[in-house]
């Protein structure tokens, strides 16, 4: 029986998504304008990398033409005349967001059904009235922020306040979500996720999508580092999506990374977490390992957004592809026959792009395996074609949305 590996590196957009000037994001192109500053020389930094964007694997899948296809230009050093050995192609998000749930939905499926809440942009941000319920039903001595933030930006220049007053950090973006950072030794990483708790059921009525626990550690600005212990509130997906579909048939799921917490942790089978993509891809390794037949690995690869995307740090964005793409060489060579791999990714974060949020984008699709047919799967209208084709691959039934390209 075959199995399935659905790869989301997280943020990797390959150009404006055709509503992208509905989000003020016409021109954005993640993919495309690394790749263009490496090939100036405006992606290197001591240290870290040098010289044009180096991903011959997954250019040797197709990576390069599913970009051109998307942006209409070959992204530099994106370039290779071979015939790819993957399929390949791009896909256009139909749920209104650009945020992670929204994306993974979709690729999984089941696109957003219904339009998400947000907090405007404005001092305060949030409800009086949910601010005033936070506090008091979490016992808190009041809260800082209240406000559109970077999450690292806001940590630096709020944590010392927060160490002194023990007053959690709460703030927002320009996506359906609602943050608190704290401490996870002053403030106490249970009491955090808690707090989140009273903060999910607060935001239920105003349709935010999640509640993100942001712990961090350090005693002064400079020394302050957020942990791999975050945790999401998320809302609970669209009914129908191929994780049901896998339940449904009793199938073994292992989701890696953030899936669980983007699922709100239902049929998301069993739960892998990790300090970053590296260490998140060598757990995908060892899960393939001992993945059942009919199988599904679901994963998302969480750097290129986290790390590098909202600190529009190009360098770093550089060099977190090309180490992505050895790491996904080196797990194409264990796959066995009968195995399909599809990466992919949830929504644009372009480095380059005004301010620190996702960019609305198209996303390459590309498909590999040892029996996979290569050619090009065109432009897919919904990244929920994705799931499609991998419960058709399973055997499974199909998801709510979405057309299988084969």
């Amino acid at each position: 029986m075959p199995r399935a590996l659905l790869l989301v590196l997280d943020s990797f957009g390959c150009g404006g998504a055709p509503d992208a000037g509905l989000f003020g994001d016409a021109g954005a192109d993640t993919l495309g304008h690394i790749a263009t500053a490496a090939a100036i020389g405006k992606a290197d930094r001591a240290g870290l990398r040098h010289g044009p964007l180096k991903m011959p694997f997954l250019d040797s899948l197709g990576l390069g033409r599913a970009a051109a296809m998307a942006s209409g230009h070959r992204p530099p050093g994106l370039e290779s005349q071979a015939a790819p050995v993957g399929a390949w192609g791009y896909g256009v998000e139909q749920s209104k967001g650009k945020d992670t749930p929204s994306g993974h939905w979709e690729i999984a499926g089941a696109p957003v059904s219904f339009a998400w809440g947000y907090f405007p942009d404005s001092r305060p941000s949030f409800p009086p009235g949910l601010v005033e319920a936070l506090v008091r039903d979490g016992e808190l001595p009041g809260i800082l922020g209240d406000c559109h933030a970077s999450g690292t930006q806001i940590i630096e220049d709020l944590g010392p306040e927060h160490l002194r007053t023990g007053k959690p950090i709460v703030y927002t973006s320009v996506d359906s979500v609602l943050q608190i950072a704290a401490h996870e030794e002053h403030f106490g990483l249970e009491r955090l996720y808690e707090l989140c708790r009273i903060a999910r059921s607060l935001c239920d009525p105003l349709m935010i999508g999640r509640v993100i626990a942001r712990p961090f550690v350090g005693d002064a600005p400079g020394q302050f580092r957020r942990t791999p212990n975050r945790k999401d509130f998320a809302v609970p997906p669209t009914d129908g999506n191929i994780l049901d579909r896998a339940a449904d048939d009793r199938r073994a799921v292992i989701s890696i990374g953030k899936i669980g917490d983007i699922f709100a942790h239902r049929n998301t089978g069993e739960e892998i977490k990790g300090a970053g993509h590296a260490d998140l891809i060598e757990k995908t390794i060892a899960a393939l390992t001992h993945l059942p037949d009919g199988g599904l690995i679901f994963a998302n690869y969480l750097d290129l957004d986290t790390d590098f995307g909202h600190r529009r740090d190009v360098p770093g964005a550089a060099a977190c592809l090309e180490d992505f793409d050895t790491r996904m060489a080196s797990l194409a060579r264990l796959l066995q026959p009968g195995d399909l791999a599809v990466i992919t990714g949830d929504h644009g974060n372009d480095p380059t792009w005004r301010g620190t949020d996702h960019t609305r984008e198209c996303v390459p699709i590309i498909a590999f395996g040892p029996d996979v047919q290569p050619g090009s799967i065109g432009r897919r209208g919904t990244f929920a074609d994705i799931g499609a084709t991998l419960a058709k691959h399973l055997g499974l039934a199909p998801p709510i949305s979405g057309r299988a390209w084969w």
